[in-house]
């Protein structure tokens, strides 16, 4: 007779197979302790782990699953593409498709190139725009989170900034020589620099969500445009969370900004492997096979991915952006209330559908506030006290929460409830 699998066997078969027990850190519960949950499945707003613990969910994978987990228009998009064929190494219809959707809904971007992650698209990105320009140096932000590529990492965010980082001058990862970020400038978020001529690209998220979330100030996006254009040097919007989440066009319409290179992930893969990086005609134009800049990728436009992307963005109108913005105050609102009423100091910001937690009596502007509430030490406790109520949130305390479509009424106030008690919990020492 088999046994039945646990959360604890799982786990405890991963390590001796996956280094940390899990195919991305973040998983690995080391920020909050105990044993990560192993998801058997999801629908809605739901998931449930190999043991039959229910969970509302609010990781979504990190965002991707926009209208929930299994809608039945994406599970069907994937079913019939896949009853097709899985992969060519030729071009398809839906991967066209998915980049004229893409270019209609956000203004400025005439061209995108389809990526296999998120990572990817930034990584290329930042070749594309040191070719476009002839510059070597990128600027990007402390806390601000482009992936995984070796430029890249410094003073990243997300799980990176978990552990001890480094300064900004310096890796954040052993492997990244000091030689593959010599040319990367790490500066404060929320603060408009004086860029030297040597600048090639800006790479920021505009709401920066990758150390809790933490909005620009009113006049941030704007003075780094004009700061680009003095220099002439390129901005990139990093929109692999906000793209098609804060709104039909994504942070380019929600700020009034435009930039001239984007990066999109997650909404656009309807919860498949997916990213893309796009721009103008003529700076796209400097990729192969017209230009000199290389990029490729064998799965880059899966046809399963481009179905489900195409399956998800049918669904997100401005109606269904009013839905998902209003589901994320109710959110915000009832946390705020359930830290109130336990007096524990939190803030609770709100940035359209996006959702964030700092302990602490004062909204963080950059990473350096940010970090001094995650030092507070709150997050792991109030993080176990909402699971064990049955809401599964971010095992990491630079993350946010990503309300979807599918959580309604029920669902917002059973987490309100629980935060009600969490927080409780956490003024009693519990």
């Amino acid at each position: 007779m088999t046994t039945p699998d646990t959360n604890a066997s799982l786990y405890e078969r991963g390590l001796r197979r996956i280094p940390g027990g899990v195919n991305s850190p973040v998983r690995a519960f080391r920020s909050v302790g105990g044993t990560p949950y192993f998801v058997a499945r999801g629908e809605g707003a739901r998931v449930w782990d190999v043991e039959g613990n229910e969970f509302i969910d609010y990781v979504q994978s990190y965002g991707a699953s926009i209208l929930g987990h299994a809608h039945p228009k994406v599970v069907e998009a994937v079913r019939d593409a896949a009853g097709r064929g899985t992969t060519y190494g030729a071009p398809t219809p839906g991967e066209v498709r998915l980049a004229e959707e893409i270019c209609s809904r956000v203004p400025g971007i005439e061209q995108v190139r389809l990526t296999s992650s998120g990572t990817e698209a930034a990584m290329s990105a930042v070749r594309l725009a040191r070719g476009a320009t002839g510059r070597s140096v990128i600027v990007k932000f402390e806390g601000n989170y482009h992936g995984h590529s070796d430029a890249l990492l410094a003073a990243a965010g997300s799980g990176v900034a978990e552990g001890d980082m480094a300064a900004a001058t310096a890796p954040d990862s052993a492997g990244v020589t000091v030689g593959a970020i010599a040319d990367t400038v790490v500066l404060p978020y929320n603060v408009v620099p004086t860029l030297s001529a040597d600048v090639g690209l800006v790479c920021v998220e505009p709401v920066a969500a990758n150390m809790g979330l933490v909005p620009p100030t009113t006049e941030f996006l704007a003075g780094l445009r004009a700061e680009c254009d003095r220099v002439g040097a390129l901005l990139l919007f990093d929109e692999v969370i906000t793209g098609f989440r804060l709104g039909v066009g994504g942070a380019t319409e929600w700020s009034g900004v435009q930039p001239d290179v984007w990066c999109f992930g997650k909404v656009i893969g309807g919860g498949l492997p997916v990213g893309c990086f796009g721009g103008s005609a003529e700076v796209m134009a400097h990729l192969a096979p017209l230009g000199a800049v290389y990029q490729a990728g064998t799965l880059s436009g899966n046809p399963l991915a481009t179905a489900a992307g195409m399956a998800v963005l049918s669904e997100l109108d401005a109606g269904a952006y009013d839905q998902l913005t209003a589901n994320a105050t109710v959110l915000a609102e009832g946390l705020r209330s359930a830290a109130d009423a336990a007096r524990v100091p939190a803030v609770v910001p709100q940035v359209g559908p996006l959702v964030g937690l700092f302990f602490g009596d004062s909204a963080p502007t950059d990473f350096s506030s940010a970090r001094a509430s995650v030092l507070l030490g709150h997050y792991p406790a109030f993080f176990h006290g909402m699971l064990d109520r049955g809401i599964a949130l971010a095992p990491g305390p630079y993350e946010v929460m990503f309300p979807s479509l599918a959580h309604g009424p029920a669902e917002l106030s059973r987490t309100v409830d629980a935060a009600h008690e969490a927080m409780a919990d956490l003024a009693a020492g519990a």
